[in-house]
């Protein structure tokens, strides 16, 4: 009888694999059969390379018959989001200005993977330059249906990417997060997210948002998160943020417990309205680590003010200048929201008016340094909301803010570069799930995967799954 792999973890592959119990081409056919009969209804892949996947399999056996070392992703099937850069495969942004761009290498992240043996089977839909913080659709490649209900958002930008995990097709995926674009989707996915240490995983070509943009990783369990960023990070010299130092254990973080950690619980940062049974569900999770050890003080305010206008000014400048022959010429092409919030920035804001805006953001980078210092990390949900329509850009009681004001959590620390993670916390009378997220103090990746443990210790989620009759 052939071996059901779909919501086996990295882990219990890697070793089925590497232990001969199961071939690596033979996971990965497996993977591909499950993309092919949930792509119809989930819509989570722009470019399917199903021959990369396989030649990659096929060299994962030959090492492992010629008894050499096993990577630590070998025969692991992998999704990479439509942001980053396969060699020789279409990177399209979701984008119809994009949609015949091929890659001419691998960005870091993709080399390390592919080194430790991880089998790629495509490239994931993103909302269009991972402008969206909803939505989880684009022009080029339409709506991508969240697996726990078809009729909701996997959030964006990282759509297709935690739609594949929460599907079972991979147990990981390499998303980008410039705003919350792991974070968000691991939460409405049920799913964990999580960017490192800005600068810890290298990124390279530079993105339209340099200061901002992360490559993260999206898994099922904590473990298999820390796994892959474990091969993720490291110092590339070709990414001028890049971390120089040896990167620490995450894997072994995620098992070291949370006896007298300090936590900084607040459920809105001083500004953000919060649904009611996002509420309940974050605070009972809270509450767990308080059982499990924390020393936890509720914090109401943790900015002064929303930073939002900051990031708006240097995501969206970035992006918009960067799309500025498309807004001036083809702004048809153009998914319309995306064009909207682009142009409001690009040109409405001077040179002054940016630099005194990123002036304010490093201000912004020493006001939650300090606020950090008696804590070890900050919690706080993910989301406001615990779900939105599929293909609806903001929650309808949030309707006054933009594409991704919506998502008060998420983008200050995108501002401060600290490492931060959305784990799953419960689940909504509707059968929804909700995240709570974790930031950690500069370079402190190990403090964010010790309280992910415990909480995943605590309350497990991994053998929760979405029911398949709506999309297979």
């Amino acid at each position: 009888m052939a071996t059901d792999f779909a919501y086996m973890t990295a882990l219990e592959i890697s070793h089925l694999v590497s232990s001969k119990q199961a071939s690596a081409v033979e996971v990965v056919s497996a993977a591909l059969d499950r993309l092919d009969s949930v792509e119809p209804t989930l819509n989570a892949f722009v470019t399917r390379t199903p021959e990369l996947a396989l030649d990659a399999a096929r060299k994962a056996d030959a090492e492992v018959s010629r008894g050499a070392v096993a990577g630590p992703l070998l025969g692991v099937p992998i999704s990479v989001k439509d942001l980053i850069d396969v060699a020789d495969v279409r990177t399209t942004f979701g984008s119809r200005v994009m949609a015949d761009n091929v890659a001419p290498a691998d960005a870091p992240s993709v080399s390390r993977v592919r080194a430790a043996g991880a089998c790629i089977l495509g490239k994931t839909t993103t909302t269009e330059f991972g402008c969206k913080a909803g939505g989880g659709d684009s022009p080029l490649t339409g709506i991508t249906r969240n697996p726990w209900n078809t009729g909701r958002s996997t959030g964006g930008s990282s759509a297709g990417a935690a739609a594949g995990v929460a599907a079972g097709v991979t147990p990981v995926a390499l998303g980008t997060d410039g705003g919350g674009s792991c974070r968000i989707p691991a939460a409405l996915c049920g799913l964990v997210g999580i960017k490192a240490q800005y600068g810890r995983v290298p990124v390279f070509p530079a993105s339209a948002t340099p200061s901002l943009g992360h490559v993260g990783a999206i898994a099922r369990t904590v473990r298999d998160a820390a796994h892959l960023l474990q091969v993720l990070s490291g110092f590339d010299a070709r990414d001028p943020a890049s971390v120089a130092q040896p990167v620490p254990d995450f894997v072994g973080a995620c098992g070291r417990g949370v006896a007298d950690l300090r936590v900084a619980w607040s459920p809105t940062l001083g500004y953000a309205p919060l649904d009611d049974e996002v509420r309940q569900l974050t605070t009972s999770a809270v509450g767990r680590l308080e059982e499990a050890g924390c020393h936890v003080e509720t914090v109401e305010c943790v900015f002064g003010e929303d930073p939002i206008e900051l990031w708006n000014a240097e995501f969206y400048g970035g992006v918009g200048a960067r799309l500025k022959s498309a807004l001036d010429n083809t702004p048809e092409l153009l998914d319309p929201a995306v064009a909207a919030v682009l142009g409001d920035v690009l040109y409405s804001q001077t040179v002054e008016d940016y630099f005194l805006k990123h002036f304010k953001r490093f201000d912004l980078r020493e006001q939650f340094r300090r606020f950090l210092e008696p804590y070890d990390v900050l919690i706080t949900p993910t989301l406001p909301v615990a779900e939105l329509a599929a293909g609806v850009n903001v929650p309808p009681d949030l309707a006054d803010r933009n594409i991704v004001s919506w998502v008060y959590y998420t983008y200050p620390f995108n501002l401060t570069g600290n490492p931060a993670g959305s784990v799953p916390c419960g689940f909504t009378r509707s059968g929804m799930p909700v995240g709570l997220q974790i930031v950690a103090k500069t370079l402190r990746e190990v403090d964010l995967f010790a309280v992910a443990g415990a909480l995943e210790a605590a309350s497990p989620w991994a053998h929760l799954t979405p029911s398949e009759e709506a999309w297979q």
